[in-house]
Parts: structure tokens; C-alpha cells; sequence
């Protein structure tokens, strides 16, 4: 799947968004190694902590699911430039993702930019830093 069709999947996911709150949905579309594609919509909640960003829902989706080898993700959201993941979602991904995968931020206007994970949150912490 390449990646204007990828974004296509995170623009249809993003209306199904739960968000009385912000009012500004975002869809996630994740592709793994395996070739399944695992979408996610951000989901709020009246106590703000435990709301998801669409990237993390569409992550533990796929590792609850028992996928660990992801090819790609597109995030997409209705901002004048292409929508960026926020500081928890980096973190989940720096965890989960190889450092040169390949995550396209977007919006509505087709505006896609394409980053590696490690450009995405360099010098991020992991597993390594625990020992």
C-alpha cells in the first residue's frame, strides 16, 4: 500500500473520532510487515488523562493483536500543515518502531510530509536507557 493510500484509510478512520471535547479528530492508519492494516481515531473522555491519540489506538491495536513488525503509519487531522503526533505518541512509537520507519503526517488537503520515527523523537528513551 503506498502512502497516499495509506493517508486515504486515516482520512475515513478520523470520522469515526470520539472527540466532544477538542473537536478535532485525527485518524491513524498502520501497516504491518504482515501486510494487516490496523486504524485508529483519537477517543476522548471527560477526565482528559485517559483520553488516546488515534497513533497510540491504532498501535495497541496491532500489538494486542500480536503484530510487532510495522512497515508504516499516516496521520491525518484538519490543520493547516501536516498534523503532528504529540510527545506520548512519539514515545509509543519510538518503542515499537524500527528508527528508520517511515510515518507520514498529512491533512485534509493532501499536504503530506514523511518522516523516519528517529526523526520523529531523536535521541528518545528505550528499553536501553533501563539497564
Amino acid at each position: 500500500m503506498d502512502k497516499l493510500n495509506l493517508l486515504e484509510k486515516a482520512k475515513e478512520i478520523r470520522e469515526r473520532a470520539y472527540v466532544p471535547y477538542s473537536k478535532f479528530p485525527v485518524g491513524a492508519a498502520l501497516l504491518t510487515k504482515s501486510g494487516k492494516l490496523y486504524l485508529g481515531c483519537n477517543i476522548e473522555n471527560a477526565a482528559y488523562p485517559v483520553s488516546l491519540c488515534a497513533e497510540r489506538v491504532a498501535i495497541f491495536k496491532a500489538i494486542s493483536d500480536g503484530e510487532t513488525e510495522f512497515e508504516q503509519l499516516a496521520v491525518v487531522a484538519d490543520t493547516d500543515r501536516p498534523v503532528s503526533p504529540c510527545g506520548s505518541c512519539r514515545q509509543v512509537m519510538s518503542e515499537f518502531f524500527d528508527k528508520k520507519m517511515e510515518v507520514h503526517i498529512g491533512n485534509l488537503k493532501n499536504d503530506l510530509k514523511t518522516m523516519t520515527t528517529e526523526e520523529l523523537l531523536p535521541y528518545s528513551f528505550g528499553p536501553n536507557d533501563l539497564t
